[in-house]
């Protein structure tokens, strides 16, 4: 389903934001994009997703400068990942009040617990911001993992971006 009011050139951030994320499975693809996927093919497995709706959704990420696509060979066929760019890495902390939100007004009964973020260097739990909880360190994408997250109980490190 397409929307029929574009809010690009609107003057609140809000609604231009909106403009890009807002649509239907491009969080999901955001999300996943964060706990490292890459390829087509997963995209398709993880989420369920129809192709031309994927194709239609990472196509406008790279537009908007959220993701990149970059070759690679698979066999003699050449396809492309897609990766987080600065502006799609920046998109963590739209994440993070989503899956609080989440957590605190849903329930599912697949759920692996509340989405907890780890502070890899010091191994504890922490909440978004510029210092850990725990140990006081900078927070760094590098140090950070999410546990208990859709995909397993386990942790799963952030994905870097390209191109920073």
């Amino acid at each position: 389903m397409s929307r029929r009011t574009t809010w690009e050139d609107n003057s609140c951030p809000i609604a231009r934001a909106a403009d890009i994320i807002a649509e239907p499975w491009t969080l999901l693809i955001l999300r996943n994009a964060t706990a490292g996927t890459t390829r087509f093919e997963d995209f398709r497995a993880q989420l369920g997703i129809a192709d031309n709706v994927l194709t239609t959704r990472l196509a406008k990420l790279v537009e908007r400068g959220l993701m990149t696509k970059l070759p690679y060979r698979d066999g003699g066929r050449t396809r492309h990942e897609y990766r987080l760019t600065k502006a799609g890495s920046d998109a963590l902390p739209v994440l993070h009040a989503l899956g609080a939100w989440g957590d605190a007004h849903t329930s599912s009964e697949t759920a692996y617990g509340p989405m907890q973020l780890v502070h890899c260097a010091c191994g504890e739990l922490t909440r978004p911001g510029e210092k850990c909880d725990a140990c006081g360190k900078a927070l760094v994408r590098d140090d950070l993992a999410w546990r208990g997250s859709w995909l397993s109980e386990g942790e799963i490190p952030l994905a870097d971006p390209v191109g920073w």
